[in-house]
């Protein structure tokens, strides 16, 4: 049953929906379907513990494998051949042969990127639910608001509650682009793809010295518009803004060319990644001019917040695998509103401290054959969310 109701304005409208209360054994099977999904979260996150420690540590031994044979070149210009297949260090400014250009826009840059970035001024629906029990049925009432935004991708409006009115063209008539320079270098040795590829810290770009490139586009500020009246753009139009990275040229506007320093193996006058004895692959680069040990610091604290992130989704992961399999006790005494809400509780106490108790046991596991000595400590670390648990229960009145 829906019952539709009209706030007076077309960009905005209320849905109310309403079915019967589910009844025990639809809410029991309901239950038992994220019992399943709950198992599953569960076994996912002991994987994602245990090789997680095994990948921090065999990275910060690549590392440290790393700075204790790396060789910084004296030199960025010239090439070594005591340095082949070596790990090196060098910083200098990037360099590519040719410029990357757009002639759709009369535009051109000395970079190692170039991206263009399309918008179109579409629909977009917003919704906002909220469900309540009302004459033994569940009613769920949702407002669904439009509004008209510069969107980078295409909103499908098919999907919206109300497509009259708010309808979205089906595909932009400019598309984007990331142009990469074929060649990129410093100084005399040219950069891998994977090199390249770190290269993504992209700035918008100044249009003030541009002209209009069509008598159908208008520049205003930083965009090139597809639009009658950039100031009231209408559903359909578009607008065009360009990013770049990797500055490889002296450019009267942008200033000179940005600066890198690169860790990576030495082949020819190649930049390659370099393979540790601990298995990990050392393919480094950082922007500005930063010595051997500011870079191996970076990777560090990179490595340490990658490991703490993996271990906070693996532990929330088994959290809410452990709440979903025991979601059974909660449906079975969901009738009694004072003891389903005691149940709640217990059940949620439960799974925090078995999931902290797990999650330290299996990221033990995980050091057992690189810190074993660490490995003891955080498994009998792991039984304190146990202990403190039981601790918290009354012992029994003596007879």
């Amino acid at each position: 049953f829906q019952q539709f109701s009209d706030t007076g304005s077309r960009k905005e409208h209320v849905k109310i929906t309403s079915e019967p209360k589910p009844g025990f054994l639809e809410r029991l099977s309901e239950t038992s379907a994220g019992m399943l999904i709950g198992l599953v979260t569960f076994l996912l996150a002991f994987y994602l513990l245990f090789t997680n420690e095994g990948r921090a540590l065999r990275t910060a031994k690549s590392l440290d494998e790393g700075l204790s044979l790396v060789v910084p070149l004296d030199s960025i210009h010239s090439i070594s051949q005591q340095n082949e297949g070596r790990l090196v260090h060098l910083a200098g400014a990037l360099s590519t042969s040719k410029p990357l250009f757009d002639p759709s826009y009369g535009l051109s840059i000395q970079a190692v990127k170039l991206k263009r970035n399309v918008e179109m001024y579409q629909w977009v629906e917003y919704e906002d639910s909220k469900e309540y029990e009302e004459n033994g049925e569940i009613k769920k009432e949702t407002k669904y608001s439009y509004n008209t935004e510069w969107k980078s991708e295409v909103v499908n409006s098919r999907n919206f509650d109300r497509e009259i009115g708010h309808k979205n063209p089906s595909a932009m008539a400019v598309e984007s682009f990331t142009a990469v320079s074929p060649n990129v270098q410093v100084g005399s040795f040219v950069l891998s793809k994977g090199l390249v590829d770190k290269i993504d810290d992209f700035k918008q770009m100044s249009l003030s010295h541009l002209e209009d490139p069509h008598a159908d586009v208008t520049r205003g500020g930083d965009y090139f518009y597809h639009s009658d009246n950039p100031r009231r753009p209408e559903v359909g139009d578009l607008r065009v803004s360009f990013f770049y990275a990797g500055l490889s040229g002296d450019d009267p506007y942008l200033g000179s060319a940005d600066k890198v320093t690169v860790i990576a193996r030495q082949r020819g006058d190649q930049l390659i990644p370099y393979h540790t004895k601990s298995g990990d692959v050392l393919e480094i680069l950082y922007p500005g001019d930063l010595s051997v040990e500011e870079v191996f610091q970076k990777e560090h604290q990179s490595n340490t917040m990658k490991t703490w992130a993996l271990r906070a989704a693996g532990w929330l992961s088994m959290f809410v695998g452990i709440s979903l399999m025991t979601r059974i006790f909660y449906t079975l005494v969901d009738w009694f509103p004072v003891v389903r809400e005691l149940v709640s509780v217990g059940l949620k106490a439960f799974a925090l401290c078995v999931a902290s108790s797990l999650a330290l046991l299996t990221i033990s596991a995980g050091w057992l054959f690189y810190r074993p000595l660490w490995a003891l400590l955080l498994a009998l670390l792991s039984a304190v969310p146990i202990a403190v648990a039981r601790s918290r229960v009354p012992p029994k009145k003596q007879q």
